[in-house]
């Protein structure tokens, strides 16, 4: 390198690092995640509205959130190396057009059809978050990185809270056409910026594309995507069963594979960390309460309240707006102090949340969840996105688009996991206080003088509501614990500065990186 190009590279290695020379980027992959999330929680609500606009089934149209699930689960495996053999630019932005290709025809299309559009959206949005994680990850410098991860991190809380509002709103003022016709605009706004603001990161020199490991990975995650969202209405139907089956063992093909090939599609030796493996179990423990507060809430608010689509969203939005104002906070906050204190905190902020909710009752009414909500939003906030840096800094940097791959695609499975088995113990638990509701009323009908047909059934209604709002009491109850000890394993992490990626030195290769991964201490 010629001395005068060297020097300028230098002096541009020390010049200090100002937020707006990266807003632009930031601005476009925003755009992208927002999109992308907001539209995964708005087209549920509107599911009863398409069974009777299109003429069809909920059975059949379930699919349109099933399919669209397997097709996010079966590309982002393969994100990482798109993303590294063909640059993050061009995949995250064609992955962005591709969803709102998808939109639009989503928008004009019947029943059948409907549900291929949705697959089609589901395989642009699927590699979306996880190359933006790893974009900006590595465009940011490594003292600032968890600042930028919190900015970018607040559409991924705030648009599942307030996906609802308006996706409910457009059905019922609208039409539901109007939750994909919405993405035109806002794709083309975030194309249109990403194309001319994104920083063409360099490419990363990679190997052939690991086929078995393309094939099992897809499959294997798909597999079990599928198999336990089904496990929320039967864990021993057919359909759980064989999707279980067909990703365990496709798991299993997979980590041999990818164990012994040089250049795997998923680097699954990273955890080989202790600190990495630890961060790991801490986000799926805080996904069950995460995941559970944003299900569970909307779900008693709507069967015992009695609340419509709408008006759930509005009753949850304390949540979004305090998650909003605490992930860039927590953010700017992990690169002075690191992760430790921040998961350990903000897990017990939802601990206390999820304690406060599990004393619902039949008469609790949407002011009474502010502070519960706003608790568990803040949790969420502080904690979230500077875990998943932490995860990113305790692997080998050269690895970030692979590590992002790999977390994105085993949280697809956990949330999927958590959603299910919290929706098999409220059913369980609704199973057991309405069987002691439905006694209590018989032998209320045999004691003292006999009463109506209209009041045993008035009662019978007034001591199941409260049976299901016990329930609820009890679900809570479970995600309390699982708060508690991700807190509790986030005392475990090791103490990790975004400065310690600056001082590490950069392998040549992904295999040479692996040594260098430290153990927690």
């Amino acid at each position: 390198m010629a001395p005068g190009t060297a020097a300028q590279g230098k002096a541009q290695d020390d010049a200090p690092f100002r937020i707006r020379s990266v807003i632009v980027p930031l601005i476009a992959i925003i755009i992208g995640v927002f999109m992308v999330v907001l539209d995964g929680t708005a087209v549920n609500v509107a599911l009863p509205k398409l069974v009777t606009d299109l003429h069809s089934t909920l059975p059949t149209l379930q699919w349109i959130v099933t399919g669209y699930a397997l097709a996010q689960a079966a590309v982002i495996p393969l994100a990482g190396w798109l993303s590294d053999r063909y640059g993050a630019k061009p995949v995250f932005l064609i992955s962005v057009a591709l969803f709102t290709v998808g939109s639009v025809l989503c928008a004009t299309a019947d029943s059948s059809m409907l549900i291929a559009f949705r697959v089609l959206q589901g395989l642009g949005g699927g590699a979306v978050l996880p190359v933006a994680i790893a974009y900006i990850y590595r465009i940011s410098p490594p003292d600032k990185v968890g600042a930028l991860m919190g900015m970018m991190g607040v559409p991924i809380l705030f648009a599942p809270a307030i996906g609802p509002v308006l996706g409910g709103w457009l059905v019922q003022y609208a039409s539901w056409r109007y939750i994909f016709l919405i993405n035109l605009p806002v794709g083309i706004i975030g194309l249109i910026v990403g194309v001319v603001g994104l920083p063409a990161v360099g490419r990363t020199a990679v190997a052939a594309l690991d086929r078995y490991g393309a094939v099992l990975g897809p499959l294997a995650f798909a597999a079990l995507s599928y198999g336990v969202s089904s496990g929320a209405t039967s864990w021993t139907a057919t359909n759980t069963i064989a999707g279980l089956t067909i990703g365990a063992v496709a798991l299993l093909a997979f980590i041999v594979v990818e164990l012994r090939v040089a250049n795997p599609l998923l680097e699954l030796r990273v955890f080989r960390s202790l600190d990495f493996s630890l961060a790991i179990v801490a986000q799926w423990v805080g996904q069950v309460a995460l995941f559970g507060a944003l299900f569970l809430v909307p779900v008693f608010l709507q069967q015992v309240r009695g609340f419509g689509a709408f008006n759930t969203g509005l009753a949850i939005l304390p949540q979004a707006i305090a998650a909003a104002v605490f992930m860039p906070i927590g953010g700017l906050l992990f690169d002075r102090i690191g992760a430790r204190p921040l998961v350990t905190v903000g897990l017990g902020l939802v601990a206390a949340s999820t304690y406060l909710l599990a004393q619902v009752t039949v008469s609790t009414q949407a002011s009474d969840l502010i502070l519960p909500l706003a608790l568990a939003g803040a949790g969420m906030g502080l904690m979230f996105m500077p875990l998943t840096t932490h995860i990113m800094n305790a692997a080998p940097r050269a690895l970030v688009t692979r590590v992002s791959s790999l977390t994105n695609a085993l949280q697809q499975v956990v949330s999927g996991f958590a959603i299910a088995g919290l929706s098999t113990i409220l059913t369980s638990r609704i199973t057991a206080h309405v069987a002691t509701a439905v006694a209590a009323a018989g032998a209320a009908g045999h004691s003292g003088p006999a009463p109506t047909q209209a009041v045993l059934v008035r009662l019978q209604h007034e001591l199941v509501t409260r049976a299901v709002a016990l329930s609820f009491d009890d679900t809570f109850g479970v995600m309390v614990v699982a708060a508690l000890i991700g807190a509790a394993l986030g005392l475990l992490l090791r103490r990790n500065h975004a400065t310690q990626a600056a001082t590490e030195p950069q392998p040549a290769s992904a295999m040479e990186a692996m040594p260098s991964v430290q153990a927690a201490s």
